[in-house]
């Protein structure tokens, strides 16, 4: 799977998102900006975006996701502190 590929399934699945990947093949690392996540705990966050990989984790597709998740205002607060 290509990571253009993860990017456009998951902003596909997650309106008024943006999703940055990095990685190809099996290994993503996934920065999700969206406001759904709003008063959203961590593991939650989490659950939301594994709930459109799975099927793919689960045949072998991706092997490895890490995941950064991010509303719009702390995403917009971690790049100002960059």
């Amino acid at each position: 799977m290509q990571a253009t590929e993860v990017k456009a399934l998951l902003e596909e699945q997650l309106p008024d998102s943006e999703v940055l990947v990095e990685g190809e093949g099996c290994d993503f690392r996934l920065t999700v900006i969206s406001d759904q996540f709003h008063g959203a705990l961590p593991v939650k966050r989490q659950q939301m975006v594994y709930h459109h990989l799975n099927d793919f984790i689960a045949n072998g597709t991706i092997h490895a996701v890490t995941m950064t998740t991010l509303t719009r205002d702390e995403w917009e607060k971690r790049k100002s502190q960059d």
